[in-house]
């Protein structure tokens, strides 16, 4: 037992060791290609912009050049972190030494930065909640953040429209949060609202969650802000605040509109299926769900509200 316990120890420090070696470099050449960004001609389209360092996909790029076109104070709010090591503001707080809370359930992202040192090297504070409607605000209060932020990220897998929805205590520039392509780009509908909601219980695709891109462009519009485009994969929109948006892309969502590809769906036994981008296949077995069609103030079932 005792030998194991040694082992494990030291593979365990190993593993840390190299992982941070890879990250190290990976950070060294995401500023690197940052640097070579700013030499390039103006975009088009976020998508031209995109580089992946520590986000899921190519959200550090499309953040360097939103923060470097509108130098908004360097205060961040991420909302659903994993464990910290993949998320949209490690890059910000590591490159461009900007300060902020995470929140996610459990404890991996307070062990990671703990361990990774960056508990103490930047300015980021780890809370471990649940989040939900009715207690962001107090959270986001509770580690003396208010009013006006850089970036607000929020990826939740389930109630991400409601939660940005009650957001009061702070009035962000940058907003990312993920739509659910799934749902396509015409209808304005999200998953009603429910505290309690893990997309792993919902539905047996872990598929129903989230809100579609028009939901969260009429919510942002009531807001104040302006959807400036969406990332390559078909996850995150990314929202500028009217009022500092300049001559930034004013998109509607059917100009922003990107259908995922990515295939996580799946099947009654809780396997991967690897068909989870035939999206009107995916939509007609939840067809039974509701969800909630905003322009409408009421819940559908998703065969209702899609005619599948």
């Amino acid at each position: 037992m005792l030998k194991k316990r040694v082992k494990g120890l030291i593979h365990g420090v190993l593993d840390r060791g190299v992982r941070g070696q890879v990250d190290e470099l990976r950070f060294a050449v995401g500023v690197m290609e940052s640097r070579l960004a700013t030499l390039l001609p103006p975009p088009t389209r976020l998508q031209d912009i995109e580089c992946k360092v520590f986000s899921q996909w190519g959200e550090d790029g499309i953040l360097q050049f939103l923060t470097s076109r509108l130098s908004p104070p360097d205060v961040f709010i991420e909302i659903g972190v994993g464990d910290y090591s993949e998320c949209n503001t490690r890059f910000l707080a590591m490159k461009d030494n900007w300060r902020g809370a995470v929140f996610n359930g459990g404890n991996q992202h307070i062990d990671f930065l703990r361990r990774s040192e960056m508990a103490w090297r930047w300015g980021i504070t780890p809370v471990s909640a649940f989040v939900t409607a009715e207690n962001i605000n107090d959270l986001i209060e509770g580690v003396g953040i208010r009013g006006e932020i850089g970036v607000l990220s929020i990826d939740i897998d389930g109630v991400d429209f409601w939660v940005w929805r009650a957001i009061k205590a702070i009035s962000p520039w940058i907003v990312v949060v993920e739509y659910n392509s799934a749902f396509g780009s015409r209808k304005a509908v999200t998953v009603p609202y429910d505290p309690a909601f893990d997309a792993s219980r919902e539905h047996y695709t872990w598929l129903y969650h989230g809100a579609s891109l028009p939901a969260m462009h009429r919510l942002g519009a009531v807001r104040g802000y302006r959807l400036v485009g969406v990332g390559s994969n078909g996850v995150n929109a990314f929202f500028v605040r009217n009022d500092i948006a300049g001559d930034l892309w004013d998109l509607t969502p059917e100009q922003a509109f990107v259908r995922s590809r990515f295939r996580t769906a799946r099947d009654t036994e809780g396997k991967l299926t690897y068909t989870g981008d035939d999206h009107a296949k995916l939509l007609h077995s939840m067809r039974d769900r509701l969800v909630h069609v905003v322009d409408e103030g009421r819940d559908l079932s998703i065969a209702e509200a899609f005619g599948v």
